[in-house]
């Protein structure tokens, strides 16, 4: 048990590394980057963010110095949150095709039944997809990458 959060806890960092790794093959450095973080709920489908790990994720994107937002349907903002102290307030960006064109990278974070793969992969840059959410999108695999 002791080892498996200790892996967990290390989950977040080796997103980063991995974005990171992606993005540069585009040539681009995390910061600068517009990233949006797709799902801020603990979990699939839920309105509840407390404890959620897309908060690491997003303190880590901001100290690299990306240009964060974020989309839940399920949690349409957030407050500043005293445990993610760097954490702005922030409201959750819709979802449109417009939106999506401008981000360098759209990273999946929580996989609500409410977002369309085919739709997020169409209309992206690039997809780093931490929940298998877009395992049976065929076009646009070149766009997809796994963490």
């Amino acid at each position: 048990i002791e080892l498996a959060g200790e892996i967990n806890s290390k989950m977040p960092e080796y997103v980063i590394s991995q974005l990171g790794e992606f993005l540069n093959d585009q040539g681009k450095p995390i910061k600068g980057s517009k990233i949006l973080l797709l799902g801020a709920a603990y979990k699939k489908d839920v309105d509840d963010p407390r404890e959620s790990p897309s908060f690491v994720l997003m303190e880590l994107l901001i100290k690299r110095g990306a240009v964060l937002s974020y989309n839940d349907p399920h949690v349409p903002s957030l407050p500043k949150m005293r445990h993610h102290p760097t954490l702005p307030a922030m409201e959750s960006t819709p979802l449109t095709a417009e939106n999506l064109s401008k981000f360098d990278c759209v990273l999946i974070s929580t996989d609500h039944s409410a977002y369309d793969p085919e739709f997020l992969v169409r209309h992206s840059k690039m997809v780093l997809d931490t929940r298998n959410l877009t395992k049976n999108v065929i076009d646009g695999r070149e766009k997809i990458f796994k963490a």
